[in-house]
């Protein structure tokens, strides 16, 4: 295919994902979908590659994939959507409910459409679907397992009862649901224009031609590195039963131009729920590499080929079913995530840590839930400094608006700001953290998953660290991962970590006094 062409198609099949995805989030019920864009969408070929992917959230698209596997053993049909899920099947927390969609022009199965979104109550021991202290995954929400939401077009009313029947949020589940089918449904017209417009033989070519291309420019970028081997640990502060430091270790080897991730020597799998699924795992990885490369490579089932991931079952990242996982998506893939790009520091000019964490913040009552994730600081560079109040790696999420959280939650935010300085010092200063307080207007439930708060991330080249994070209930101090009964009034306060700095901070040779 010539060089106009395959520019053409690519852009093609990315807006028919990122189509589906404006759909989704204009069509969702739930503030996290409307508001903070929690969700994901996606195309894959008729073999199960992922073709095209909207710039969404990094966690989740990594692990579709295996979810579409999954469906696709089921045996779907033509007008079929599939929910799904079980993180032991492709999934990555039971909140993360991904629909399936087989994708037909003119009676030939050409792809599946794919959304994956945030639902913020999917049953479990507590509001939110969230909660610190679960022990096994069937304390975290409702496992959903490939089932036909959909077939032929009609929906199949007992199991979608049966999921909303879970919820602690039903109405809310039904929008939301009902928007990601509309997001699928859309997918499949846009091909079927595309087939109309270019042909069925030259949208298939695409298909193959423009996976081709991402893994010759991604296997471009790692034969420039230097071939080596490179390692790197860090820790999970507490799983939520004990609030000691789990340890982390990756090796990463560079060899002509394929990359090997090891993570041998990583924690076992334990008894709270900072376990991963290998898909969680996958997804970090493939984000890490995904830093390695220009702005202009697509990111599809040839970006990730040249990598190969060593992750040792059982273990904290490639952790076995019952173990609960609710926090590995949200935090251990942040920490794998940092990790594997502290390792590639020793081969690539790389910024210094971001805040590494997604603050998770879930505060329930009867009849409502809400959910988010709270910016902090990005790691400066050696082009520049970190931006201050984003949110970092494997988290790429909106906040929710402050009139948007009061009229529909019975919160009131009472301070919302970059908390200065908390960025490294160096030569590039880190961006800044977040200073976010609510205050719940009747008792309500409180779960928090966090990192960050010991460990503070790392500066680079002689930078400073940024400053860890802090968690609060009124004036006390809360570790990384809590849940707690809330009395009316309560104040929560979230405190978040600051990006590292990156170089030595030039002296001051102005002559002027301080200040």
């Amino acid at each position: 295919m010539d060089g106009v062409t395959l520019s053409v198609l690519v852009s093609a099949l990315t807006g028919i994902a990122e189509e589906m995805g404006s759909l989704l989030v204009r069509s969702a019920y739930s503030s996290n979908i409307k508001e903070r864009r929690d969700c994901s969408t996606a195309l894959f070929d008729a073999g199960g590659r992922m073709v095209a992917q909207a710039e969404h959230i990094p966690v989740h698209l990594g692990a579709m994939p295996e979810a579409v596997a999954a469906v696709m053993a089921r045996d779907p049909e033509p007008g079929d959507v599939f929910a799904i899920n079980d993180p032991y099947s492709g999934g990555t927390h039971l909140p993360d409910v991904t629909l399936v969609s087989q994708l037909a022009v003119d009676g030939e199965v050409l792809g599946y459409a794919v959304t994956r979104a945030h639902h913020s109550d999917i049953g479990g021991m507590r509001p939110g679907s969230m909660p610190s202290d679960s022990r096994e995954i069937w304390q975290e929400g409702l496992v959903i397992p490939p089932v036909r939401l959909v077939r032929e077009g009609e929906y199949v009313s007992d199991v979608f009862d049966l999921i909303l029947a879970n919820s602690r949020t039903p109405a809310l589940r039904r929008g939301d649901f009902r928007a990601q089918i509309a997001a699928n449904r859309l997918g499949g017209e846009r091909l079927a224009e595309l087939v109309r417009r270019r042909g069925r033989d030259t949208v298939l070519e695409a298909f193959d031609e423009v996976i081709a291309y991402a893994e010759r420019r991604t296997r471009d970028a790692i034969e420039a590195l230097p071939d080596g081997e490179h390692t790197a640990e860090s820790e999970i502060e507490g799983d939520g039963v004990t609030d000691d430091d789990i340890p982390i270790r990756v090796k990463v080897t560079v060899a002509g131009d394929e990359l090997t991730i090891d993570l041998d020597g990583t924690a076992g799998a334990v008894a709270g729920n900072v376990n991963c699924p290998l898909s969680v795992t996958r997804s970090a990885c493939y984000f890490a590499l995904r830093v390695l490369l220009p702005d202009d490579v697509p990111a599809n089932a040839g970006t990730y080929a040249p990598l190969t991931i060593l992750a040792p079952k059982g273990s904290l990242v490639h952790a076995r079913s019952p173990s609960a996982v609710v926090a590995g998506n949200v935090e251990t893939s942040q920490r794998v995530a940092d990790t594997v790009l502290a390792a590639l520091a020793g081969c690539a000019d790389l910024p210094a840590q971001g805040q590494g964490t997604m603050n998770n913040l879930v505060i329930g009552g009867r009849g409502w839930t809400y959910y988010e994730t709270i910016a902090g600081g990005q790691g400066a560079s050696s082009a520049g400094p970190g931006p201050s109040g984003v949110h970092v790696g494997m988290t790429n999420t909106l906040n929710t608006p402050i009139e948007a959280l009061e009229l529909e939650y019975p919160m009131r935010v009472e301070r919302y700001e970059l908390e200065y300085g908390s960025g490294g010092a160096g030569r590039h200063r880190g961006g800044d953290g977040v200073v976010r307080a609510v205050r719940v207007l009747e008792p309500a439930s409180l779960s928090l998953l966090t990192d960050r708060r010991r460990h503070a991330p790392a500066g680079a080249k002689g930078g400073e660290p940024g400053a860890p994070g802090r968690n609060l209930v009124d004036d006390e101090e809360l570790p990384p991962k809590a849940s707690r009964e809330l009395p009316e009034d309560a104040l929560v306060t979230v405190v978040t970590p600051g990006g590292g700095g990156v170089g030595e901070e030039e002296p001051d040779r102005s002559g002027q006094p301080p200040g």
